[in-house]
């Protein structure tokens, strides 16, 4: 504690970095990343490195992002004010501003996603870091990149953290061709000896619910081609197509995608885990009620009822003042005997964790086949083999066939809703991942 000569304010931390952590933190970079795949202490570092540089350049204005508020909120807001409180630092939090003042130094702490990277224009700043920078644009890097100009600053820095997308702009501006004055520190798998001493078998766990590319990427944290790849990467012909019945004693499970062309959507049964698709349902101009008409149409009696999953969006109402989901309710009390349920989110997953599930059902990381698909489903198929991410995104391609991706999506919500895996959460019953 107390004041050096120099008259910046002096605190301890307790925090045993790990090896690649200590190089980060150590590096004179005026640009510096930490790149490492999941578990390998990269908010930690982030936040840690936030708080050395707020007493480095006391009454001075940093700035901390992420690429979404949420991701801000509950990833990089929650580790930093838990390192705060920890050692207990003394801050003010301004909620309505979203910004923080450490009284110790009266520096100043600016919360910012990066989703709105227009907005970063304006003040001078001393540093900047941002969380999961391979989901950020390039252009708000580049924003705040022209507002590390603070002429008072001790120590001016833009530091980032990020688990590997493929060879995108971070790669290749920290990795391939770094720019001068930059440089990376890449993280080893199974260096988190913290993580491993509760959780020993945290990374042999996430085998079963990553397929493997994904597992590699961010397990591994290996940097993997993304150019042109297959969404459903898993699927093969002679290992997930088969001639499948159906079983009168389970329940069929039916999952909406709602589009004027093509209505789509699949139905399938669980079996002792395994995922069966056993029929799809494909109508062009087609209106939610004509798709009822082809279900029953297809499935006229099945004692154990159907289960119904599909698009969040569904629950929204349209002119008429009926929402899709309305639609069948009404439909299928008036035509049918069979007994209904309604297994429907709010909201819909994002697209990365949908397409994650569905490829670590197709083949996880152990080798395990969880899901089939009856070969009458062309489109499904086709979907499969067909549905493609832009070129170094994790974007879906849609532009490339508008009558792709309805079916996979259809079974991608059914997916999250029955398979997804639990959150695996530490000591104190917080999720880690």
């Amino acid at each position: 504690m107390g004041r050096t000569a120099s008259d910046v304010r002096l605190r301890e931390i307790a925090y045993d970095p790990l090896p690649s952590q200590k190089k980060f933190h150590d590096s004179a970079a005026r640009f510096k990343g930490f790149s490492g795949p999941i578990g390998s202490g990269k908010s930690q570092a982030l936040c840690q490195e936030a708080v050395r540089l707020s007493y480095q350049n006391q009454g001075r204005t940093g700035l901390l992002g992420a690429p979404t508020y949420p991701m801000l909120r509950d990833t990089t807001q929650a580790t930093l004010f838990e390192i705060l409180d920890g050692n207990k630092i003394p801050f003010d939090h301004n909620k309505a501003e979203n910004t923080l003042i450490m009284r110790d130094t009266q520096s100043k702490i600016l919360f910012r996603p990066m989703d709105e990277f227009e907005r970063l224009r304006g003040t001078n700043l001393a540093w900047f870091g941002l969380d999961e920078l391979t989901y950020t644009q390039e252009e708000a890097w580049v924003r705040l990149e022209g507002r590390l100009r603070d002429p008072k600053a001790k120590r001016l820095c833009g530091f980032a953290a990020w688990t590997p997308k493929g060879y995108d702009w971070v790669y290749r501006r920290f990795l391939a061709k770094p720019v001068k004055g930059y440089e990376a520190i890449i993280a080893q798998p199974r260096e988190n000896r913290y993580l491993l001493e509760r959780i020993p078998d945290y990374y042999d766990r996430l085998k079963g619910s990553y397929d493997d590319r994904f597992y590699q990427q961010e397990v591994l944290g290996l940097y993997l081609s993304l150019d042109a790849a297959r969404v459903y990467a898993s699927f093969t012909r002679n290992e997930h197509l088969a001639d499948l019945s159906l079983d009168p004693g389970l329940p069929l499970l039916w999952a909406l995608d709602f589009n004027v062309d093509p209505m789509s959507s699949v139905v399938l049964q669980l079996k002792r885990g395994r995922v069966l698709v056993l029929d799809e349902i494909v109508m062009r101009h087609a209106t939610t009620r004509e798709a009822c008409g082809e279900f029953l149409k297809r499935f006229p009696k099945h004692p154990p009822g159907v289960v119904v999953y599909g698009d969040a969006s569904g629950n929204q109402q349209h002119t008429t003042g009926a929402s899709d989901y309305d639609m069948i309710r009404e439909y299928l009390k008036v035509h049918s005997t069979m007994p209904v349920r309604y297994k429907v989110p709010k909201c819909n997953p994002g697209v990365r964790e949908r397409i994650n599930l569905t490829n670590a059902k197709l083949r996880s990381a152990a080798g395990e086949i969880g899901l089939l698909v009856d070969r009458k489903c062309k489109e499904l198929i086709m979907d499969f083999e067909q549905v493609a991410f832009k070129a170094d995104t994790y974007q879906i391609d849609k532009d490339r066939d508008r009558l792709r991706t309805h079916l996979s999506d259809a079974l991608g919500y059914l997916l999250w809703q029955e398979c997804r895996p639990l959150p695996i959460v530490g000591e104190r019953q917080e999720p880690l991942l």
